[in-house]
């Protein structure tokens, strides 16, 4: 191998836990063998809101091999403050506390712990137990919550809300528009439905400690939580999240199953697992429902002249979720007049909670559905209004972007999808009894980077070890470690090994928010450069000393497992025996990758974004008003790829939940009962395989040194921002028809008039 063919960044290298999870030696949260392990089952609130009377345990304590019920008259011992239940990514208001009080907030709220022998027998033993409540009235019904709609006192950040920044008169402006339009939008409630429910196995050591294998995005966030909420303290306490199927967000805060698993081991003193059924899935994490009020206003030529958005999405009423959800087309288009007013519903659930590109999957999504009215309003094509309307700056904070390339992405996704040769007259094209429509849609989204550490540990023998407590939430930063380990280090991957996933491991943030690859990945990069230093350090003990007047290890190449001189290649020394000559087992490094004050001063002054342009083709059944999206192209900027192979699959995985979005996932709420209906897979309906048709993903080259140290912006969650308004956008242009109610099912194409 020589220096050039090493496997590095930019490489397509496989998953290197693949094998593992396909082999089913990969474990997950409820997959850990516990010696003496207990079984959990919760048993749900049939109530939404009110009070316990009395809970009748006589019937599930006579089931053999039931070793206890717990609820909120026997719990052990937990915090009282609120402040103590805070975890990283707390959110105004009273953060949940299972089986805290008798009091019911929400209909499923878990209300006892049935712990037994066996999964079969707590399950049983949970149906037998009767609950007698003080019902109180109640609210899940989102229209009925806007009358008590409120902006919050806090107007400054938190966690992914920023306040809108409004600029000039919208209002004047609007009514002095030639061209205008106004639009009513609204997304339905969306469920989070990760592969793998939520679950915890805690383990109880015999000395006060634990070990939690929990289904969560973040080990350490939950670690601190855990010990704070329970009075362990942080040392008696070790998270293990190797291996999570799927998070979208649902494990950013840690669920309700990990609360009660705690406790029962802790009432016990014995390991005690609880896993969430499906059903049970519904009873906490969901996106906000939204409804979004847009006025646009353009010149005869369709140049924006202002836009006017309010939005409200909805909440919990012991907690204030917010979003960014009127920023995106504030920030993305040159207009002279903007303005936004943001709310929050409160109503009867379990608090709303990020969802797959938070805030902007639901606000970029709804106004480029409006943007897409707004072009044939003033009769400009669709792409051609988003390139007339582009602004090189973030239009709303007057900053300009470390890099943007979404021009670029605009016109490579075009050319790959043949939208020059779009028929421009909605319902023109067709082909048998199916109609035809192209539609285009902007995606964005923030490109982040976290404080992380990383420890890299390089033996004798040549291998190195990569560690760091980041999850890998389903994203490949496995992967990206290894990656990024063997660019700096020029060792081949199958001498590297990653971990991740332990809260013993050298620190990190909860995994979210697309920062992973970028933070995770510096962080390991820095490690390996330090491990780089040591190496030449030990290497003066080599004979000749060849890399004497090296300035540095940037005037080394490290290749094919050795180190080489650059001002002179024929001079090449194994790791091996480099360490060897020193007498070094190992090296052994840790370090932390940060922003620093310049990048400080320049996330001010600058902004950090994706984009990305989708291009969709939908087909409509013109008599039975079936929608099949058979194809989508999706050209992202997103600076530097470190792996093309899995950074396809994260937009491919984001294209296909906004096909959900789109076209399918929709919660209803049961006013009466005050629950969710459609809490299974038969009636929440996702994306299947034959929903599934062709996902061209074009990766605008956008080199961006500014962004982050490895270039790198994140792709998880820009796959998904957009595409469910190309598909809507598509369909209008096939049909006629404009829906603004997602997702578009067939009664709405059939209720909706022709515009």
């Amino acid at each position: 191998m020589n220096a050039s063919a090493k496997i590095g960044i930019g490489s397509s290298l496989s998953r290197v836990d693949g094998v593992e999870k396909v082999t089913g030696r990969a474990k997950y949260a409820a997959e850990y063998n516990v010696s003496g392990l207990l079984h959990g089952m919760a048993v749900n609130s049939r109530i939404t809101k009110g009070k316990i009377l009395s809970i009748d345990e006589a019937a599930a304590r006579a089931v053999p091999g039931v070793v206890d019920v717990i609820s909120h008259l026997n719990r052990p011992k937990q915090a009282w403050l609120d402040r103590s239940w805070k975890d990283e990514l707390s959110i105004p208001g009273e953060p949940f506390k299972a089986l805290h009080d008798d009091t019911v907030l929400f209909a499923g709220q878990p209300v006892a712990l049935v712990v037994a022998e066996t999964f079969e027998a707590a399950r049983f033993a949970a149906s037998l137990i009767e609950v007698r409540y003080e019902e109180e009235a109640h609210n899940v019904d989102f229209e009925a919550s806007l009358a008590e709609k409120f902006t919050p006192s806090y107007l400054k950040r938190r966690n992914n809300y920023h306040p809108p920044k409004n600029r000039g008169d919208a209002e004047a402006a609007f009514a002095a528009a030639p061209v205008k339009m106004h639009g009513e939008y609204h997304l339905a409630t969306e469920h989070h439905n990760p592969m793998e429910m939520h679950a915890s196995t805690v383990e109880w050591h015999g000395d006060g400690t634990i070990t939690v294998y929990d289904k969560v995005q973040g080990s350490q966030g939950t670690q601190a939580y855990l010990a704070s909420a329970f009075g362990l303290g942080k040392k008696n306490v070790r998270v293990v999240n190797a291996y999570v199927g799927g998070g979208f967000g649902s494990g950013l805060r840690p669920q309700w199953q990990v609360q009660l698993a705690v406790m029962g081991a802790i009432h016990l003193e014995r390991s005690v697992r609880v896993v969430m059924t499906r059903q049970q899935m519904f009873t906490h994490a969901h996106r906000p429902e939204c409804t979004y009020s847009i006025s646009l206003g353009a010149e005869p030529n369709g140049k924006l002249t202002t836009m006017i958005n309010d939005a409200t999405t909805s909440t919990s009423r012991f907690e204030s979720n917010m979003e960014d959800i009127v920023v995106w087309g504030m920030m993305g288009y040159d207009c002279p007049n903007a303005s936004g007013e943001y709310a929050i519903a409160p109503r009867d659930t379990y608090t709303s909670a990020d969802m797959r590109a938070p805030g902007a999957a639901t606000g970029m999504t709804l106004f480029e559905i409006a943007m897409d009215e707004m072009a044939y309003a003033a009769g400009v094509d669709p792409l051609d209004f988003r390139l007339l309307n582009y602004s090189e700056v973030d239009a709303m904070n007057g900053t300009p972007y470390t890099s943007k390339a979404l021009r670029e992405a605009y016109q490579e996704g075009a050319a790959r999808f043949g939208w020059a040769k779009r028929s421009p007259e909605p319902r023109s094209m067709k082909e048998g009894r199916e109609l035809i429509g192209w539609g285009v849609a902007t995606g964005m989204w923030d490109a982040q980077f976290s404080k992380t550490a990383a420890r890299a540990v390089l033996t004798a023998d040549g291998k190195l070890e990569v560690a760091s407590a980041s999850s890998d939430i389903g994203t490949g930063t496995y992967t990206v470690m290894v990656q990024v380990a063997a660019d700096t280090l020029g060792l081949p991957p199958e001498q590297i090994t990653a971990k991740l996933g332990d809260s013993d491991l050298p620190e990190a943030p909860v995994e979210g928010g697309s920062w992973g690859a970028a933070s995770t990945g510096a962080a390991v990069q820095l490690a390996c450069q330090s491990v780089a230093k040591k190496l030449l350090s030990a290497a003066d003990k080599l004979e000749g000393t060849p890399f004497r007047g090296v300035n540095g290890i940037e005037g080394l190449e490290f290749a094919d497992g050795a180190m080489i001189r650059r001002d002179n290649p024929d001079i090449r020394v194994s790791l091996t025996e480099v360490m060897a000559a020193a007498g070094l087992d190992r090296i052994e490094v840790e370090e932390t990758a940060k922003p620093g004050v310049h990048d400080m001063v320049s996330m001010a002054r600058k902004s950090r974004n994706t984009h990305s342009a989708i291009f969709c083709e939908v087909r409509v059944d013109e008599e039975l008003n079936q929608v099949r999206v058979t194809r989508v192209v999706n050209a992202v900027a997103a600076g530097r790829i470190i792996n093309p192979k899995t950074a396809r699959s994260q937009i491919l995985g984001g294209v296909v939940m906004g096909m959900g979005m789109a076209l399918h996932e929709e919660t209803f709420a049961d006013r009466t009962l005050g629950r969710w209906m459609n809490h299974n897979y038969a009636e929440y309906h996702v994306p299947a395989h034959a929903d599934v048709h062709d996902i061209d993903v074009i990766f605008v080259h956008e080199p961006d040194p500014e962004v982050s140290p490895l270039g790198v912006k994140g792709l998880g969650e820009i796959g998904i921002v957009g595409t469910a308004a190309a598909i809507a956008n598509a369909i209008y242009h096939a049909t006629g028809k404009r829906v603004r109610e997602l997702p578009i099912t067939i009664d709405k194409l059939l209720e909706t008039p022709e515009s």
